[in-house]
C-alpha cells in the first residue's frame, strides 16, 4: 500500500527537502506540497491525502487552524496531521494536538524519523515523543487542568496507572515492562481507555490526562 503524503511548509528549502525524502521511499508518494494552512485545506480536499505533514507557524493560515479544519471535532472524513515544529517547546504544538492531530516532530529530526512518523500515523496509530511531550504537555498542564479534575474518569485502577504511563511518554512495551504484562493485555488496557473515555488515540489520552489533572 502506498501512503499518499501531503507536504505543507512555508520554508521552500525545507518543504523541497521533506518532499525529496518523501519521493523517494518505495512506500509513499507525494500527492501535493503548498506554503499555508489554507492552500493545505484546499489541496488536501481535492487529493484526498492519507497523511498531511503540518507546519505550525504559516501565513495566511497557520497549521493549527488548518489542522482544525482537516481533522478536528465535526470534520465528517478527517484526514490525518502530522505536526511539524522548530522547537520542542513551541506553545503552538500542544493546541494543534487539541485540534486534531495525530502527532509531531521536530523539524531536525532525522529522516528516518519523519519516515516513521509517517508510516505511523497513516496505519491509524499517535505519534509522540516522549521526552517532547513530557516537556510540551507538562508546560502546558497549569493552564489546561481546571478542565477538570483526578476524581473525573470511569477508570480502573490499573486502567489509570496505564493512562498515567502513556501520559509520561511510554510504548506498550515499555508499559509491559513496567506494570510487568504482556504488550497484548496493554494493548488491551489501552483500547478500554480510549473506549471508556471516547477518545481517538495515544495523544489524545495524552492531553486528557493532563486536563483532568492525572499526571503533574
Amino acid at each position: 500500500m502506498t501512503v499518499r503524503v501531503l507536504v505543507c511548509d512555508d520554508q521552500m528549502l525545507i518543504r523541497t527537502g521533506l518532499v525529496t525524502i518523501i519521493g523517494a521511499q518505495p512506500d509513499m508518494a507525494v500527492a501535493g506540497e503548498c506554503g499555508d494552512g489554507r492552500a493545505a485545506v484546499d489541496l488536501a480536499a481535492k487529493v484526498r491525502p492519507d497523511v498531511v505533514v503540518m507546519d505550525v507557524r504559516m501565513p495566511v493560515l497557520d497549521g493549527i487552524e488548518a489542522t482544525r479544519l482537516l481533522a478536528g471535532p465535526g470534520v465528517a472524513h478527517p484526514v490525518k496531521v502530522l505536526v511539524l515544529t522548530t522547537f520542542n517547546l513551541d506553545e503552538y504544538v500542544y493546541e494543534a494536538l487539541r485540534a486534531g492531530a495525530s502527532g509531531f516532530l521536530l523539524k531536525d529530526a532525522p529522516p528516518e524519523h519523519l519516515l516513521h512518523g509517517i508510516r505511523t500515523v497513516a496505519a491509524g496509530a499517535a505519534l509522540l515523543d516522549p521526552e517532547v511531550t513530557r516537556q510540551l504537555v507538562g508546560r502546558h498542564a497549569a493552564r489546561i487542568r481546571p478542565a477538570g479534575t483526578a476524581a473525573d474518569h470511569p477508570l480502573s485502577a490499573r486502567e489509570l496507572e496505564v493512562l498515567r504511563l502513556i501520559a509520561d511518554g511510554l510504548s506498550n512495551s515499555e508499559i509491559a515492562a513496567a506494570l510487568v504484562i504482556s504488550p497484548e493485555t496493554v494493548k488491551t488496557f489501552v483500547s478500554r481507555i480510549l473506549t471508556k473515555l471516547d477518545l481517538r488515540d495515544r495523544v489524545q489520552a495524552v492531553v486528557y490526562a493532563y486536563r483532568h489533572g492525572l499526571v503533574t
